[in-house]
């Protein structure tokens, strides 16, 4: 899932310096199915979901506007082969950002460091792949979908640029890459264009999986299958297949269900023998070794209240909105920890596990889970906070994995719980870095 291809090595580890190298040769340009498709500007992808859905403008009608989607029901497939195959090239959608063309849009998307807010992308890419859902499974005899699509998993996004320029023009490409029963895998990539030639590089590649509900969002409804058309879409199938089971046997294996490995086992007993007091004969007493961090004591807390101005087009919270603060705050804790600007590497696993209604509180927590070298694992929960039942629900989970400018504190575990938290980082962490081995060893062979 890391996919580097940095400008700028100086000064970074033997490991980030292959990664570079290696991953520019390795990276993939999509297929080109940009031709009789003209750019969609990046204003216009919410007002036509809006159109799509029959989204009410006014927050105060929205009962109405939901009420008005029920006679939807009618249009449903009974099952899915009533409904007609499309190609990749059906759902494909170029969306630009002219932040070059058009200075008066950078104020939204500039941080700090002059240069582009990543929290702002991870919205406009939320938006994007649900146009591209609709665009896939666009129904023939309404101009309105039945269909409400929303956001399940964010897998991965693979960036391959340290730092996206606020001042040249975005380009915005994706299709739908693989297809269920009621759930549709999304692979889009963004471009940037050069300061001096205005030839477009990539920037990041990400694979999003959506499912369709019914018209009230209550239960799953069929998609269109998706026919692929020549080798190359019949490889890009495959992998989503590949991807499905990747992810059903990441979830079965979850901390949360099963003991970790012999392996892991023994991590875990050294960094617990690492950290005993040899002056005393405790379980209990405790030393942190030197360079290092308690993880309780590398977190961050944020609170959220969810008002109109933040929903969807169902009149929730949107996607993208919650990702990016869940991504600030994971920013926010990678550079207290690091001591220095953190740059993501990559974001993985995002969970939609719930919706989050308007008016609700969100708590977020952002923990460091693992680091090695210059590298930290931040896993950020967010939950909402009932205050008449007094409940808390988790909403998503969110994993980061950033560079810092210079080698981090190892992070060390106290309890048990901890431990689990360390080990899950570790094997998101690994997970990331995996590819990046796997492309070392193709680009190397003969």
């Amino acid at each position: 899932m890391l996919a580097l291809r940095w400008c700028t090595v100086r000064k970074v580890p033997s490991l980030l310096a292959r990664a570079l190298t290696s991953m520019t040769n390795g990276f993939h340009s999509p297929p080109d199915m940009s031709e009789g498709h003209l750019p969609i500007h990046v204003n216009n992808v919410r007002s036509r979901l809006s159109a799509i859905v029959g989204a009410s403008t006014n927050w105060s009608d929205h009962v109405q506007a939901m009420h008005e989607r029920k006679d939807l029901h009618i249009l449903l497939a009974k099952q899915q082969e009533d409904l007609p195959s499309r190609k990749m090239s059906d759902s494909y959608i170029e969306v630009i950002l002219p932040l070059g063309s058009q200075p008066e849009l950078r104020e939204k998307y500039l941080n700090v460091h002059n240069s582009v807010r990543f929290g702002r992308i991870l919205e406009d890419l939320d938006s994007l792949g649900v146009l591209i859902c609709y665009t896939h499974t666009k129904h023939e005899a309404s101009q309105r979908s039945p269909l409400s699509i929303v956001t399940a998993l964010v897998d991965k996004i693979d960036l391959c640029k340290k730092v996206i320029y606020p001042d040249c023009d975005i380009k915005f490409t994706g299709n739908v890459s693989w297809v269920g029963k009621t759930s549709m895998e999304v692979k889009m990539h963004m471009l940037q264009a050069g300061l001096h030639d205005g030839t477009y590089s990539p920037v990041l590649d990400a694979t999003f999986v959506m499912v369709a509900r019914d018209p009230e969002n209550k239960r799953s409804a069929f998609v269109n299958p998706l026919i692929p058309e020549g080798p190359e879409e019949e490889e890009i199938f495959r992998k989503g297949e590949l991807n499905k089971i990747r992810r059903v046997d990441f979830s079965t294996a979850s901390l949360l269900k099963m003991a970790p490995t012999a392996e892991e086992r023994t991590i875990v007993h050294n960094i617990f023998l690492n950290t005993l007091d040899t002056r005393t004969v405790s379980f209990r007493s405790r030393v942190l070794p030197p360079n290092s961090v308690w993880m309780e004591d590398a977190k961050l807390k944020g609170l959220e209240i969810c008002h109109p101005q933040e929903r969807n087009i169902f009149n929730r919270i949107f996607g993208g909105f919650l990702m990016r603060k869940a991504f600030e705050l994971g920013w926010a804790t990678a550079c207290s920890y690091g001591g220095s600007r953190p740059y993501v590497v990559a974001v993985d696993d995002i969970m939609f596990q719930r919706p989050v209604e308007i008016g609700s509180l969100l708590l977020l927590s952002a923990q460091v889970c693992y680091t090695e070298e210059n590298y930290i694992q931040i896993r950020v929960h967010s939950e909402v906070y009932d205050s008449d039942t007094r409940e808390h629900k988790t909403t998503n989970v969110f994993y980061f994995t950033f560079m810092s400018e210079r080698e981090v504190p190892l992070i060390v575990p106290k309890t048990y719980g901890e431990s689990m938290l360390y080990l899950d980082g570790k094997r998101h962490f690994s997970a990331t870095t995996k590819e990046t081995r796997e492309v070392e060893e193709t680009t190397a062979a003969p």
